[in-house]
């Protein structure tokens, strides 16, 4: 406007130096014009002031009608945490009760002391007060609590939590053996019992139940089902077992369960590979998983039920001896810091080759071996095609080929391998021969699993195959036969555990066989520092839980573990020991535990919740970056753990 003034100041001057009646006219046309504009400005700025004068009372008003109407509890406090103004939604949780003026703390302890906990967060938090669900935000600075009820929204979510789909397998362990000598009335009596006993069960629980086979169960239940029978602990097994026994067929089940997937058919994939896992651990037993979360396992209590026949074990012969004779070539290895059974198993297997006219290598770190292993190779070099065929992994790495075969043997884990390189090359060419219990860590796809944790040592396992390979060659020699005699005679202490009568069996072949029981004595003699080792673990025994006993070996010493196994061993002599268990520092710095029992105490479930694996009564676990004490805490409160949970 003031440009525009002086623009026609100095026109209506200059108009004056030409024609005094254009500067008069041009004069009123200004003034006029100025007025104008004038009396347009005020009536502009008239209207913005009403226009914002009534947008700031509609705001005001909204803020208002929000903090009154808005379903989103909040709450005033001043600096002394009383109580200065609620809007009414908040209000009606307190049952519309007078609380201004009122400290917070007086009114509802429980709201004070979640205001309290969250107090320095700026973040959102979901809590539950009066029986209701609520994102919950404090801000300090204005002392400020702002609720928003989510009850609805929580249950529907939970409803939906609870109404996911899992499924089960259900497996009755050893229906065929014990329905061989039964009476088909007796059979039907067994049958029905179980059927009803398993629909009561299911019934109980909200689930559905179909039977496919005589000993084979369909599961479908929601996932709050399945919280309520892993809270039970799957008592269904406790009584169709204890009940079958008092009627002299000792029947056990064992159940795989998955959950967490949309896709019915990965679920049950999944049960069937959690059936796999709890039948290679024995049976008697449950794995839950879901398909990319850590198996849960209960039960497992007894030890597995030895087979009445052997028919499982010529048909795993016959299917071993078509993978041999599709291969090129065997490769054999048994676990790092191997012991009798599995040189033992290694050799028995190289003999099983050698029938089926292939050449086997025995694949062993020599540099990591116990006294006993190292006696045995020394006897082996008396039998050239034995030793000549003892060769080191990487030896073993550059014969390989890609039509070679990996045997596994006493154990199932890759990770304990005695070489792992190995194994990564022959992923797709893996036989496993074992008698511990399977454990979550397992070949993907092996092309034979022969896991019976019934047997005493994988050595019986593989005596009982050369009955069913072909006799033109010769049987096994005399070191073959010794060391695998010695390796079912140190698994067994000496046949005092885990003996059946196919035990009993394997060992009358190897002795026939010519197993020397003089040469089995020098193999397992000790020397004198290792005898004095295990005198001084045994000497700092402490006892607790009345029934267990245990060994801490010192901080700055390290001890062979071998000799502490025989320690936590000799333990199970003394009186009113029922599982024995021993800590000790290892030559690579790891902490070892070694656990012992009678069988009455599943100490397999206390090293695999530590990290470890193993039998039933015989089991161990090695822990990283943990000092000794560490370890002996860890121990005992995994202990308790089970025993509360039990």
């Amino acid at each position: 406007m003031m440009f525009i003034a002086l623009i026609v100041i100095y026109g209506i001057v200059i108009s004056f130096l030409y024609n005094i009646f254009a500067s008069i006219a041009l004069i009123i046309i200004s003034v006029v014009g100025l007025i104008y504009t004038i009396v347009m400005m005020n009536e502009m700025s008239s209207d913005t002031n009403r226009y914002i004068s009534d947008l700031s009372y509609r705001i005001h008003r909204g803020e208002q009608e929000t903090l009154l109407e808005m379903p989103i509890g909040v709450m005033i406090l001043n600096d002394q945490n009383v109580i200065e103004w609620t809007n009414p939604f908040l209000t009606k949780y307190f049952k519309d009760e007078n609380i201004l003026g009122k400290r917070i703390e007086d009114v509802d302890h429980d709201l004070q002391q979640l205001i309290m906990k969250y107090g320095e967060s700026d973040e959102f938090h979901t809590v539950t007060w009066r029986d209701h669900k609520f994102t919950m935000l404090v801000q300090s600075e204005y002392n400020s609590v702002y609720l928003l009820d989510i009850t609805r929204y929580a249950n529907l979510e939970e409803r939906y939590e609870d109404e996911q789909i899992s499924v089960g397998q259900i497996f009755l362990d050893n229906y065929d053996e014990i329905t061989q000598s039964m009476t088909d009335q007796e059979i039907s009596n067994l049958s029905n019992y179980v059927t009803n006993e398993l629909a009561t069960w299911s019934k109980k629980y909200g689930m559905y139940l179909k039977q496919i086979d005589d000993d084979h169960f369909f599961l479908l239940a929601y996932a709050k089902s399945l919280a309520a029978i892993e809270n039970d602990k799957f008592n269904i097994l406790d009584i169709v077992r204890e009940s079958t026994s008092k009627q002299n067929f000792p029947l056990t089940l064992s159940i795989g369960i998955s959950y967490g997937e949309d896709d019915l058919n990965s679920l049950a994939d999944q049960a069937q590979s959690n059936l796999d896992l709890a039948l290679g651990r024995g049976g008697d037993q449950v794995v839950v998983k879901s398909l990319d979360g850590t198996a849960r396992f209960y039960g497992g209590k007894t030890n597995p039920m030895e087979k009445r026949t052997r028919v499982r074990a010529r048909m795993i012969s016959q299917a071993l001896n078509e993978l041999m004779g599709d291969a090129d070539q065997i490769f054999v290895q048994g676990h790092t810091r191997p012991d009798m059974d599995s040189l033992g198993a290694c050799m028995g297997i190289r003999r099983i080759a050698q029938m089926n006219n292939k050449k086997c290598w025995i694949v062993l770190d020599k540099e990591q071996v116990h006294s006993d292993i190292q006696r045995l190779l020394e006897a082996a070099k008396k039998y050239p095609e034995i030793s000549d065929a003892i060769i080191t992994p990487s030896e073993a790495l550059s014969k390989v080929t890609d039509n070679s075969l990996l045997i596994m043997v006493d154990h199932s884990k890759p990770s304990i391998s005695i070489s792992t390189d190995l194994y990564n090359r022959m992923t797709q060419k893996v036989v496993i021969i074992d008698h511990h219990r399977r454990g979550e860590e397992f070949p993907e796809n092996p092309m034979l699993v022969y896991i019976e944790p019934y047997a005493s040592s994988t050595c019986e396992l593989i005596t009982e195959m050369f009955e069913y390979q072909p006799h033109e060659e010769e049987p096994i020699n005399r070191i073959e036969a010794t060391a695998m005699l010695t390796g079912i005679f140190i698994d067994t202490q000496s046949f005092s555990m885990r003996t059946g009568t196919r035990t009993f069996d394997a060992a009358s072949y190897l002795r026939s066989a010519g197993a020397d029981s003089t040469e089995m004595q020098q193999l397992m003699k000790e020397n004198i520092d290792n005898y004095l080792q295990r005198n001084h673990l045994i000497s700092m025994v402490e006892f607790f839980h009345k029934d267990m006993a245990l060994i801490v070996g010192e901080d700055d010493r390290v001890y062979d573990p071998v000799t502490a196994a025989q320690a936590c061993d000799s333990l199970l002599t003394m009186s009113g020991v029922d599982a024995s268990f021993i800590i000790t520092k290892r030559a690579d710095g790891q902490i070892g535990v070694s656990a012992r029992s009678t069988g009455s105490i599943n100490v397999q479930i206390i090293m695999e919740r530590m990290g470890g694996g193993g039998h039933l009564s015989s089991g161990a676990t090695q822990l990283k970056d943990k000092s000794i004490a560490e370890v002996k805490q860890l121990l005992l409160e995994t202990i308790d753990y089970i025993d509360d949970n039990e």
